[in-house]
């Protein structure tokens, strides 16, 4: 079995947290404001895993299965919540993600920003004021 087998789409969880939440009767609860305020609390677990760490290397090589279970847990909350709160407002997160990339490319070009954290707006070359006005002030 390939990885692309086991990948899943945000179409698919998309369909599983509706029928989960219908099957509940949570709809009922699951305005844009509850969402959102369910999400920001999993946003804070999910902080709580690394606070008082200081950096972490990537993989994680020093964490003890259950951390990165927990981990896992805690990430899984904040998508799948970010997942039924673009599907409460109609908005196609896919979407919306891919466009967003298009416009950071705008924004942060590879030949200005290559090995750069400065924001859009401190980056100084003929085109910045071009960028501005194509794209929105918002970043990823």
């Amino acid at each position: 079995m390939t990885s692309a087998e086991n990948d899943v789409t945000l179409s698919e969880l998309k369909k599983k947290m509706a029928d989960f939440a219908k099957e509940r009767d949570w709809d009922q609860f699951h305005s844009p404001r509850n969402l959102l305020l369910a999400l920001v609390g999993e946003v804070g677990e999910l902080s709580e895993i690394f606070q008082w760490k200081g950096e972490v290397p990537r993989g994680l090589p020093d964490w003890e299965d259950k951390e990165k279970q927990h981990l896992g847990e805690e990430l899984s909350d904040v998508l799948l919540y970010l997942v039924r709160l673009s599907d409460i407002c109609g908005v196609d997160l896919g979407k919306a993600a891919l466009r967003k990339l298009e416009i950071n490319a705008i924004k942060y070009p590879v030949n200005l920003c290559k090995g750069s954290s400065k924001k859009h707006d401190q980056i100084v070359n003929n085109n910045s004021s071009s960028i501005k006005d194509d794209v929105s002030h918002d970043s990823v």
